[in-house]
């Protein structure tokens, strides 16, 4: 009741977040669901209902990470003065965040339900009921067990994935994150590596191979975003690069693995471009469903770093700093990621595309 009343009462770009993860819930609930209307019509295609089946990995692991992120800056599970006296420690505002994210994708999940059962013409009533009927093999009846099996997926791998990463910790010592970078660069050659050899003897791991090289990226950004603000600093900097490569270096662990996702995502993109692949419907909900919650996972990635940057923004102002400095600084930053990492999300999509070519 309390993690509902939270949600009551938050800011209305609060809950447009949370209205974006259970969207995002409902669109790959609705992939989970066709895979299973595809096994239940063709029992004799096993391999490829499988296969259907695994592709869905990707948009649910691109949507858990969207929700993770919104729940990382959402303000009823931030921890603030007083809270501790009424029971809400920060151990119980974990449990209240996984709590939320649950709320938020299985409200989704329930949609696709609904929707999918629209579809199929089990729920009538509605315009465009039973327009997918065949598609949805709507002459079987639907796996009620299995169903909600599927459907229980995300919201349980979401909260899991949200308690542990806003789960209080004991003060370590923090790593370099330069530290996973030569490990990130090894698991993207690997990756390509097989990539190349499926797509040669037209094996089925060219899947393995792009995830893969997604977390070689997502493995690599951290490190790629603290060596373009050491690169900024370089050379006698003035105040505009060396503040731009200094917040680079400090916030390159929150930014830099969303910006490898997308990096990798975008690879994704450049390979199917290159190879001119026709998206039927549903890999095109997929598609979006990954492009739009990475893209969106970066979006509050940078938010949260410009909220843990607030006393600092406003000692700055008061010292005097015009505020033009720190849009300048702003833009450099950008730039800075931008020269780097576009022309490598552009030449790891053409090496993933040139054996797949032939």
């Amino acid at each position: 009741m309390l993690a509902l009343r939270l949600v009551r009462g938050t800011h209305p770009l609060v809950q447009l977040r949370r209205l974006l993860v259970a969207a995002a819930a409902a669109g790959v609930g609705f992939l989970l669901l066709c895979a299973l209307g595809y096994a239940v019509g063709h029992p004799a295609q096993s391999s490829a209902s499988a296969l259907r089946l695994l592709w869905c990995v990707l948009p649910l692991a691109a949507t858990a990470q969207f929700a993770v992120a919104v729940a990382r800056t959402d303000p009823a599970t931030r921890p603030r003065r007083g809270l501790d006296a009424v029971g809400l420690g920060p151990a119980r505002l974990t449990a209240l965040a996984a709590a939320s994210t649950a709320v938020a994708t299985t409200l989704g999940s329930a949609l696709a339900l609904l929707f999918y059962l629209h579809l199929r013409g089990d729920i009538t009533g509605l315009p465009f009921d039973g327009a997918a009927a065949q598609l949805l093999a709507a002459d079987q009846p639907v796996p009620l067990a299995a169903a909600l099996t599927l459907l229980a997926i995300l919201p349980v791998v979401a909260a899991t994935a949200a308690g542990l990463s806003l789960r209080p910790r004991k003060a370590v010592k923090v790593t370099p994150q330069t530290s996973a970078l030569p490990w990130g660069v090894a698991l993207l050659a690997i990756g390509l590596a097989l990539e190349t050899y499926a797509g040669r003897n037209g094996g089925g791991g060219v899947l393995a191979g792009w995830i893969l090289t997604a977390i070689g990226l997502a493995m690599a950004g951290p490190g790629l975003t603290h060596w373009c603000g050491r690169l900024l600093q370089m050379v006698r900097p003035g105040a505009v690069r060396l503040l731009a490569g200094r917040v680079l270096m400090d916030e390159s662990r929150r930014i830099g693995r969303p910006l490898g996702v997308v990096c990798a995502v975008g690879s994704g993109a450049v390979a199917a471009l290159a190879l001119n692949t026709d998206f039927g419907p549903l890999a095109g909900l997929g598609a979006a469903l990954v492009v739009a919650c990475t893209t969106a996972t970066l979006l509050t990635a940078a938010l949260e770093s410009r909220q843990s940057r607030t006393h600092t923004t406003e000692a700055l102002l008061r010292l005097g700093a015009p505020p033009t400095v720190l849009r300048t600084t702003a833009l450099v930053r950008a730039a800075a990621l931008l020269a780097v990492f576009v022309p490598l999300t552009w030449a790891v999509g053409e090496l993933a595309a040139v054996p797949l070519r032939g």
